[in-house]
């Protein structure tokens, strides 16, 4: 049996009180439990002040085979920040912009950029895969989404995990490759009709809008936009063409991350679970509840239960 952990993001002392909670005791150095083992859902660095705790945590835990755990959008930047472009001598995979070192100072910070330590987790971060299809239940940090599934198949290795000659081509904006990766690790986006746009966060015009791809009941843009507040009413109510949205089969329970969910954990849908319930987040910027570090005790159920959501705060 598995208890799924949601977004760190850098919080190792909130890690360490969930895991206490879930019955997890250290011994060693390596927490354990004597009959479950834990799934991380990835995004264990950027914002949080103990990033390379949270990195020893996991890993530990995942080379001792107390845990599983797979890559999120902040471990696949922060290998593509540190890897060599070929086809740019002297240049990243990942440009070295003021937004993105502002993403990612933190964690450079903490680490020592170019250090033997950062050199060490980007080396673990690339053994991550971008999902689990288990038995009994999937993970993947933002979205599964079949036809993404396809296009990366022939890409990656037989454990789902990037082979270094494929980072490249992962990275090339507007490749099919390079969407299907920013829809696992990001969520699924979708083109707004003709005439519509809308500012994201930094004030940047945008035809694209993040969505709530689990819906089903709800399919106009409006109803499904990831979008900021003041945003909401540039996005139209106009149905979605149903062939955009992938739904989910739900043959096997399904679990995500990467969302900034709030209020009390609870399904997202009888067969889907999002975990990441903002523990990075200010208190004052968060709402009804706070930030959580969440995680959700799977015992074989097929229908996802809200009383099997277990959290601590900071």
């Amino acid at each position: 049996m598995f208890d799924l952990i949601g977004d760190i993001h850098g919080y190792a002392t909130p890690l360490r009180k969930l895991l206490e909670r879930l019955d997890y005791r250290e011994r060693g150095g390596v927490w354990s439990h004597p009959a479950r083992r834990v799934i991380f859902l990835g995004d264990f660095v950027d914002r949080g002040p103990e990033q390379a705790e949270v990195v020893r945590i996991a890993r530990a835990m995942v080379d001792a085979g107390h845990a599983l755990a797979v890559m999120g959008n902040h471990e696949f930047n922060a290998v593509t920040w540190a890897t060599p472009d070929p086809s740019r001598p002297g240049e990243t995979l990942r440009r070295h912009s003021p937004k993105h070192r502002r993403q990612h100072q933190a964690y450079l910070d903490q680490v020592g950029e170019g250090s033997p330590l950062h050199r060490d987790h980007i080396a673990w971060f690339r053994t991550l895969p971008l999902y689990l299809d288990l038995p009994g239940l999937r993970v993947v940090h933002a979205c599964w989404h079949p036809p993404s599934l396809e296009t990366l198949a022939s890409r990656l290795d037989d454990e789902g995990r990037i082979p270094p000659a494929a980072w490249p081509e992962l990275v090339r904006e507007g490749s099919a490759p390079f969407e299907a990766v920013e829809t696992l690790l990001k969520g699924l986006e979708v083109e707004l009709p003709a005439g519509y746009e809308f500012l994201d966060k930094d004030g940047n015009p945008r035809r694209r809008v993040r969505t709530r791809w689990w819906e089903l009941d709800r399919l106009t843009y409006r109803d499904l936009a990831l979008v900021p507040p003041e945003a909401i009413e540039e996005i139209p109510h106009e149905p979605i063409p149903g062939d955009v949205l992938p739904g989910y089969e739900g043959s096997k329970p399904l679990f995500v991350g990467h969302y900034w969910l709030s209020g009390t954990p609870r399904p997202l849908t009888p067969q889907i679970a999002c975990l990441d319930y903002s523990i990075a987040a200010s208190p004052a910027s968060h709402g009804e509840g706070g930030s959580k570090l969440c995680a959700y005790r799977w015992d074989g159920e097929k229908q996802l239960q809200a009383e099997h959501f277990v959290w601590v705060t900071p």
